[in-house]
């Protein structure tokens, strides 16, 4: 399958990801166009890179490229508090080559709805069993390039096992809000999903 073949069968699987708005920049349908824009540049089972052929509000026409997770599924990050604290991981994270203190996330899985997701992430990140799942929202990561939905959740737990080495987690440390947030303030944290959790589990009064 060529990827105008598949830029076709997703716009038809998935109509969501190709609506127009008033005013807003159009997704053209013309085989011609979307030919020559290119459709489907990269796909495995995580991503889907697009070059959609666009009409801007001005009337210039162009292309436009845009990520997409492959399944319809939102990703999810979760904030675990464990007797009232924040457990972060230390996640070597390989598009910066650099280690960043943040929370359990992943990629939306097929066939899961979306806590039986987040427990599974929690599960498999840092070993722990969910107790109480709450929901803070939902983020888009990067609207400029991303057209993916990440579900932010806070978690209780009991107590945790290994951190997922395999993954590239080293360690798990367990600190008061506080102190999560300053860790925000001076720059230890910098992944945007952690710091979007901890504003969002602020904002709905589980901050101690």
């Amino acid at each position: 399958m060529t990827g105008i073949d598949e830029y076709e069968a997703l716009r038809a699987a998935r109509p969501e990801l190709f609506r127009n708005l008033p005013d807003g920049i159009e997704i053209l349908t013309d085989p011609a166009a979307v030919a020559a824009a290119g459709g489907v540049l990269y796909r495995d089972r995580y991503l889907t890179l697009l070059r959609d052929p666009v009409r801007f509000p001005d009337g210039r026409e162009g292309t436009y490229i845009r990520s997409i997770g492959t399944t319809a599924e939102p990703g999810c990050v979760v904030l675990p508090l464990l007797d009232g604290e924040v457990v972060l991981i230390e996640h070597f994270r390989h598009a910066t080559r650099s280690w960043h203190w943040e929370l359990p996330r992943g990629f939306g899985t097929g066939g899961l709805d979306d806590p039986a997701n987040a427990a599974k992430e929690l599960r498999e990140e840092i070993g722990a069993a969910l107790r109480e799942l709450i929901p803070l929202g939902v983020l888009h990561p990067d609207t400029g390039l991303l057209g993916d939905r990440v579900l932010l959740y806070a978690a209780r737990i009991d107590g945790m096992g290994e951190p997922a080495r395999g993954e590239g987690i080293r360690s798990a440390l367990t600190v008061p809000f506080a102190e999560a947030e300053a860790m925000v303030a001076d720059g230890r944290i910098t992944d945007a999903f952690t710091m979007a959790a901890l504003l969002r589990a602020r904002l709905a009064g589980l901050a101690n």
